[in-house]
């Protein structure tokens, strides 16, 4: 068996040939990037490196020789009708290459909001490929809590958000990653997606008992009308709080706790 990994210099894709290098050997592993130039960690860990640009067919149809397993990470892109092009031009080549089973990187419940979404149109291309397939749908990234002010709350005592009732089934990419490898790796799938998130929602008033852990002090969480900024009318547009133990029970452990989690931000915004 054979494992290719797309966009494995991003930061999904180095953890997830992080958690893989730790269960097969670096031969098993190839590492699909647009610029070499950032694959000297991968390459020195002894994964075969191969050019694999989403905009570039030759390349993929290269890339893609003899990987008996591939994982597409689906495209950084902004513009989505892009991002559609770029995967489809990744699940052509794959089935040129005669890639046995393709995995898919989207967006948890994006099947249940707009059936013309990136995702779900996608996972459509992939189930209509002929490829065995796997869907693995990961919940918001636990990222987007860098916008809210965490250092400020932490000054003030205060973790100002805008009104409504926010519920959160964020993870880390290190959960995701653990999780995605597991599944690369076996053989019994039960089903053929899966839904990443948390298996509990959280909240703002969670994340600001975090905070106070984190702080020493009280931090409060409260809601402010004059809150404006665009990452609350993005998570208004997404399904944040829909749960299931999918994530857990590929990991084999509960995930990270939210105090640990937010550890990386609120370190990074003290220095």
């Amino acid at each position: 068996m054979t494992i290719m990994i797309t966009g494995a210099t991003g930061q999904l894709g180095k953890l997830i040939i992080t958690e893989l290098l730790q269960k097969i050997p670096a031969g098993q592993l190839i590492a699909g990037v647009r610029n070499p130039d950032k694959a000297a960690g991968l390459q020195q860990s002894g994964v075969e490196i191969r050019i694999a640009d989403y905009n570039l067919e030759a390349s993929l149809d290269s890339a893609f020789r003899n990987a008996s397993r591939l994982l597409l990470i689906s495209s950084p892109h902004q513009d989505d009708a892009v991002r559609l092009v770029q995967h489809k031009r990744v699940i052509d080549a794959a089935r040129r290459a005669g890639v046995e089973h393709i995995f898919y990187t989207g967006f948890a419940f994006s099947h249940q909001g707009s059936p013309d979404n990136v995702h779900t149109l996608t996972e459509q291309a992939i189930a209509d490929s002929g490829l065995r397939y796997t869907f693995l749908r990961n919940a918001l990234y636990l990222d987007f809590i860098n916008v809210l002010g965490l250092q400020e709350a932490i000054i003030s005592g205060e973790l100002l958000t805008s009104p409504g009732e926010w519920r959160f089934n964020s993870v880390t990419r290190r959960d995701l990653a653990q999780a995605t490898a597991a599944v690369l790796l076996s053989d019994q799938h039960d089903h053929p997606s899966y839904e990443f998130t948390a298996p509990q929602a959280w909240t703002f008033h969670d994340l600001a008992e975090a905070l106070s852990e984190w702080a020493g002090k009280s931090v409060v969480h409260r809601e402010d009308p004059g809150i404006q900024h665009w990452i609350y009318n993005y998570l208004a547009s997404i399904n944040t709080s829909a749960t299931t133990s999918d994530l857990e029970r590929w990991m084999g452990r509960p995930v990270t706790p939210l105090k640990k989690s937010i550890a990386d931000f609120v370190i990074a915004g003290q220095k």
